[in-house]
């Protein structure tokens, strides 16, 4: 408690020198510890509040540092879900009115016009500074958290967890082609993210979208091409091929998953789940499905991205593959989203498989680029294009345990499965217990050398 004769709470306001040093002592007392001020110099019982607020604050942060370093999932996880995100954004706009409320209290405190002539613009205008800095803040950050609780609402769905199955979890990614010369959207880029789920390992196995005969898991198109798809009478599209299995369930056959919809998926992805899963022997817990079309939006709000250009990449001024526009150079590239997209999928005078991998080679580059400083600086680019571009039946309870996870898997190299005719892989005559052998190998565990006897 300070006393009647306090300088602080009593000041001489006959003495500039006083009252100026006393203006500081406020002013840093507000910041350091916002309540102390009205404490000592104000009405204690805002000064109290104030205080409580500001332990309570402090605790708070203290109990989520550490969390996160016992229990870092459950950190992420309550901020990676639209109730988690509403609570941080109302705590932060809260503690953001307090603080306003408090320095605006203290200004008055101070009684400028009691300090030195030459201090009274000092001490108003760093004042004030610290209230657009600390409120700034505060007010950002529950921007971010609304931003953030929308975009997880829109592109993840509320449904259940799966466990990783043999230690591993498995995403199929595609990459949606949804030219206007077509009819509905056919998977450009088709690959399975193998994951350990204790180590974060990540391993790409790059599906050639030309596979033919392709079997499927026990499921409605395994009854229906109990061979292979289109092995003996054909199929319901023109061309046989891996990636006509999504325009033909999705155009012809949508009844064969009815529940697909309402589990945050489409007859015609379930449909590409079915056969990725019978091609790898894999179980695939969820998807991810990009909009072509639209991820030139994503990689534009990330910046950009580099990519190491091996050889020369052509790029045809139209559908006919007759001309060439430009080429990309052999070297390091920065490509906007516009250049990154079309070298993945430039098919001028390059095969499938040269096309598999610049696809990877962008995929890992925006993965390298979503750091979370870089997404935390563009969030609502990212946020806005994210949700134009991504579709998935990834849950947001898992959200934060594929956070961490990811954090693994960024400090390691991703490892390629190469489904190519130098591994014995014909796409027009595909050996599947040759390709299930190869993913076998790929994803096992590294051996260990056997204890000494």
């Amino acid at each position: 408690m300070t006393s009647a004769s306090s300088p602080i709470r009593r000041p001489d306001v006959g003495s500039p020198q006083i009252m100026t040093k006393r203006a500081w002592w406020l002013v840093v007392l507000n910041f350091v510890l916002p309540g102390s001020a009205q404490v000592l110099a104000g009405s204690r019982r805002l000064g109290r509040f104030g205080l409580r607020m500001t332990f309570l604050l402090i605790t708070l942060a203290v109990v989520a540092v550490v969390v996160n370093l016992l229990w870092p999932t459950v950190l992420l996880t309550v901020f990676t879900n639209s109730i988690g995100l509403w609570a941080a954004a109302l705590l932060l706009a809260f503690y953001g009115v307090v603080w306003l409320i408090l320095t605006l209290d203290t200004l008055r405190l101070v009684r400028l016009v009691r300090a030195g002539p030459r201090a009274r613009p000092v001490i108003a205008a760093f004042t004030t500074l610290l209230m657009v800095a600390v409120v700034g803040t505060a007010g950002y950050g529950a921007y971010l958290a609304t931003t953030a609780s929308g975009f997880l609402s829109s592109v993840f769905v509320a449904g259940p967890t799966e466990p990783p199955v043999d230690g591993r979890y498995n995403i199929m990614l595609l990459g949606g082609d949804a030219g206007p010369t077509r009819d509905g959207l056919r998977p450009d880029s088709i690959s399975v993210v193998s994951i350990d789920a204790e180590t974060g390992q990540a391993s790409m196995i790059g599906l050639p979208r030309n596979l033919e005969d392709v079997p499927f898991s026990p499921g409605p198109l395994a009854d229906l091409y109990p061979e292979g798809y289109g092995a003996i009478d054909g199929c319901e599209v023109d061309a046989c091929m891996l990636n006509s299995i999504f325009t033909e369930v999705e155009l012809k056959s949508p009844e064969m998953y009815p529940k697909a919809v309402a589990q945050g998926s489409e007859p015609g992805i379930e449909g590409m789940r079915d056969a990725a899963q019978g091609v790898t022997g894999l179980t695939i817990q969820y998807y991810v499905l990009i909009d072509m079309q639209g991820f030139s939006d994503l990689v534009d709000s990330l910046g950009g991205v580099d990519i190491n250009v091996d050889h020369r990449v052509p790029v045809h001024t139209d559908d006919t593959f007759t001309e060439v526009a430009f080429w990309f150079e052999p070297g390091m590239q920065h490509m906007d989203g516009y250049h990154a997209l079309w070298y993945a999928r430039s098919r001028h005078d390059t095969s499938d498989y040269d096309r598999m991998v610049r696809q990877r080679q962008v995929q890992e580059a925006i993965l390298k680029q979503a750091s979370p400083a870089n997404v935390l600086t563009k969030f609502q680019a990212v946020a806005s294009a994210g949700t134009q571009v991504v579709k998935t039946d990834i849950p947001q309870g898992m959200l934060g345990y594929f956070t961490h996870l990811a954090s693994k898997t960024k400090a390691l190299p991703i490892k390629s499965v190469e489904l190519v005719p130098d591994n014995n892989v014909d796409p027009e005559d595909p050996d599947y217990d040759v390709i299930r052998s190869l993913i076998k190998t790929a994803l096992a565990p590294p051996a260990t050398d056997a204890p000494a006897q």
